[in-house]
């Protein structure tokens, strides 16, 4: 029974991935100004001093001939606003707002992307995380892709920069495991109430984004991006997701404890109306990380100290199912553009991602609620 459940998990996890779901790519030619529509690209920048200036000096290339940029510095506490008002004075594609103080009732960033839409003047918003980094053809690619597939709201899974040892060893399971609990095919087929979104790039009609209140009705959001695209399909609203890897990519986290702190506070609230999934994802990461391991050794050692044919079976059934999972693992590695030598630390991975799961199940249960960016919600 558990074979029969992690091969299937494994296999669909890899094949999640690589789903048949529309690539964004470069576009043909460039649309001319007067064919398109404004976009405003929103950003908010809480304490992003390491990312905010590789993000804005990227989007100032862009090919598409029409678009604006806000910035919301949200209440920062390091570099950013030196960094911001030194950028912005020599570009005048670049307002910066100064975010106000968070109300009662509301998370920091729908808080900050509110402020940000009320001032866009475009057709189309542009939500993009400050850690994204575009490429030139970012914008051009991504409406073109919108306006093809009549989406109203468009969103993409970016390339992810794996930097350390624990980005390339725990953030391809936590990826895996989003694709294998939200298909791109069933989130894109209207018919289906699956809805999410890649927070880090979402592109949406303003005329929808005003017809379902914008953030301000998912204003108490720590998953916004997730909330903000079940309410959009709700209202009967287009929604695709699409794969974005060759247009932008994102450095989320670049240590085990950002990485800690990210993800366990989107982990429980983002998945606490599939309970199912975040227990079976509990489950299959203890399995991974510490029952095959334990029977693969544990047969081996069992083969060597006494021999036999009942060891002979149990040791040749693990090791073809290591093999098997290693292989999809090399595959996933691949996918992500790490070294394949990683194949062999999912089970590490797998491990922290567990661990991830139950602490970030255990705060929100317990009342302690869970920590971003200096914030704290309950």
């Amino acid at each position: 029974m558990i074979l029969g459940i992690i091969i299937t998990w494994q296999l669909h996890a890899s094949v999640g991935i690589t789903v048949v779901v529309e690539r964004v790519t470069e576009p043909w030619e460039e649309p001319q100004r007067r064919q398109a529509p404004l976009i405003s690209v929103i950003i908010p920048a809480r304490n992003e001093q390491r990312n905010i200036l590789r993000c804005l000096q990227a989007l100032l290339d862009q090919s598409y001939p029409n678009y604006e940029i806000i910035v919301i510095d949200d209440h920062s506490t390091d570099a950013t606003p030196q960094i911001l008002a030194k950028l912005a004075a020599g570009h005048r594609l670049v307002q910066i707002l100064h975010g106000n103080d968070l109300p009662p009732g509301w998370a920091g960033k729908p808080h900050a992307l509110v402020q940000g839409a009320a001032a866009a003047r475009g057709e189309w918003l542009c939500f993009l995380d400050a850690d994204t980094f575009a490429s030139p053809e970012l914008l051009t690619s991504a409406y073109q892709a919108a306006i093809n597939n009549a989406a109203d709201m468009f969103s993409m899974r970016t390339a992810q920069e794996l930097g350390s040892f624990w980005e390339r060893t725990v953030l391809p399971l936590v990826f895996l495991g989003l694709a294998y609990g939200f298909p791109a095919e069933r989130v894109n087929d209207p018919a289906k109430p699956d809805a999410i979104a890649n927070g880090q790039f979402i592109l949406i009609r303003r005329s929808a984004y005003d017809a379902v209140g914008g953030h301000a009705a998912v204003k108490d959001r720590i998953d916004e991006d997730r909330a903000l695209a079940a309410v959009v399909k709700r209202a009967g609203f287009r929604l695709m997701v699409a794969d974005g890897r060759t247009v932008a990519s994102t450095r989320m986290y670049t240590s085990l404890p950002e990485m800690w702190e990210g993800w366990t506070k989107n982990i429980y609230l983002g998945l606490q109306d599939r309970l199912w999934l975040l227990l079976f994802g509990a489950f299959v990461g203890l399995v991974v990380s510490i029952a095959l391991p334990v029977w693969l050794f544990g047969s081996l050692a069992w083969l060597i100290s006494t021999g036999g044919q009942p060891a002979t079976l149990v040791s040749l059934e693990a090791l073809c199912l290591w093999g098997y999972l290693l292989i999809k693992r090399v595959q996933a590695c691949r996918e992500f553009g790490i070294a394949a030598q990683y194949a062999f630390a999912f089970p590490l991975g797998a491990l922290v991602f567990t661990a991830m799961m139950g602490t970030s199940a255990f705060n929100v249960i317990s009342g302690r609620g869970v920590s971003w960016k200096g914030r704290r919600y309950r």
